[in-house]
């Protein structure tokens, strides 16, 4: 799919500030301000000094023009918006390219659940329908080891609860985990930065609930999900 839209730019990252701006000259000198897409800590992700990838808008409502969609860090390219997980997975989906989740008849996005609202609802004709969420994973530790999540998350941990009523409804359930990090080889639940969730996670799991981590490739302005990476969840050091 194509990831950076409109006059898509190409510029060095100044400072993140106010949590959800940044400031990045662009190739010409210009400085711009950038939203910032990612309500997590970005742990590893940017310093001053890193090249990144802006995508533009035109849209008059919107107090910036660019969006600050990937950062080139370390030698690794990074995703740091965290919606853009859902539109790779479900581009993906449509494709077939999604491993363990073929032969769907229809997809619902943001699908109405309980009291929550899931990132999708896949329809299968020979089987129950699967609920499924999405997280992106950036969070890079040594040894190419990916962790989730980089901060402690409430609202990742009602999801998960959401998937287990789903299956304790009869219904499939699916967590997917979006690795938007080139330098990420495996996946685990950071126990150290949230042990609440590495648990419930396994709970999850003994449950029935799938858990799957598929890894992102960046052709930029392109970038497409590519190949399934293992998920460890007695989390890694």
């Amino acid at each position: 799919m194509k990831l950076l839209g409109g006059s898509w730019q190409v510029g060095i990252l100044l400072r993140r500030y106010q949590r959800f701006l940044a400031d990045v000259q662009l190739q010409g000198g210009e400085i711009v301000t950038a939203h910032c897409p990612n309500t997590g800590a970005m742990t590893n992700c940017w310093q001053p000094g890193d090249q990144v990838y802006l995508s533009e808008s035109n849209d008059p409502r919107r107090r910036t023009r660019f969006t600050l969609e990937v950062v080139c860090h370390r030698g690794h390219r990074i995703g740091i918006h965290s919606r853009r997980a859902n539109d790779l997975v479900a581009d993906a989906l449509k494709r077939g390219r999604l491993s363990g989740f073929e032969g769907y008849s229809d997809i619902i996005r943001e699908h109405q659940f309980l009291d929550s609202r899931v990132d999708f609802r896949l329809a299968y004709p020979q089987d129950k329908a699967m609920l499924m969420e999405v997280k992106s994973v950036t969070y890079l530790k040594p040894k190419g080891l990916g962790l989730f999540p980089d901060a402690p998350s409430a609202r990742a941990l009602k999801h998960l609860s959401t998937l287990m009523a789903a299956k304790a409804q009869g219904l499939q359930a699916a967590l997917v985990f979006c690795v938007q990090h080139s330098g990420i080889n495996r996946v685990a639940p950071a126990l150290d930065i949230d042990p609440a969730y590495g648990a419930r996670l396994a709970e999850a799991q003994a449950q029935g609930v799938m858990i799957k981590a598929f890894k992102v490739s960046f052709r930029l302005p392109y970038a497409a999900i590519s190949k399934p990476l293992p998920v460890c969840l007695g989390g890694l050091s």
